[in-house]
């Protein structure tokens, strides 16, 4: 069975917020693959399918963001180790409309990924980051993650959750490596 976490914050005031793409990118895997995500398990929300033949078992925290490892902690036995785990997350150093795999690697500050760190005790997890990273400068960073996208973010936030659901599915039938080659482009500021 794989892993796959969408990290965001729980509650209808942050369901379209920029800090929830990952929710909004496993969501979106789910009902392309007819999966429903509503039994309560591990403090998170989960579904459980097949998606390509693959056993899945879909998490969306509900500890808010900072507090995510809890739940990824809770829920990794289900599976066979941090190398079945797939967490999908916001990054705000990355443009908006790109989306970077990576094989393992430090927080890079984001709290979510600090926390399921801390509770893994290893930094050997594979990632997918969503940019939400605006074309002007972010002066109050906490603000920004917890706001809505603009009419025009939001077009561009479609595309890139359609690409990101096409690179889950790559991960769960080709692996991390195949879906570096195919998504990773190069990012121009």
């Amino acid at each position: 069975m794989k892993l796959i976490v969408g990290l965001g914050n729980p509650g209808f005031r942050y369901r379209r917020s920029r800090h929830n793409v990952g929710f909004m990118a496993v969501e979106a895997l789910a009902r392309k693959n007819g999966i429903r995500i509503k039994k309560k398990l591990f403090n998170a929300l989960t579904g459980e399918g097949r998606i390509f033949g693959e056993k899945v078992l879909l998490l969306l925290p509900q500890t808010y963001m900072n507090l995510s490892g809890e739940s990824v902690k809770a829920a990794i036995g289900t599976v066979g180790g941090s190398s079945d785990l797939l967490l999908i997350y916001d990054d705000i150093d990355l443009p908006l409309g790109n989306i970077r795999f990576r094989a393992k690697g430090s927080s890079g500050g984001h709290k979510g990924i600090h926390s399921v760190i801390d509770k893994l005790k290893t930094e050997d997890m594979q990632r997918l980051r969503i940019g939400i990273r605006p074309d002007k400068k972010v002066y109050d960073t906490t603000d920004f993650v917890l706001r809505s996208f603009s009419k025009t973010e939001k077009e561009i936030l479609n595309n890139i959750i359609r690409e990101a659901v096409e690179g889950i599915e790559v991960w769960l039938s080709s692996g991390i490596d195949e879906c570096m080659e195919r998504f990773n482009r190069k990012i121009t500021d």
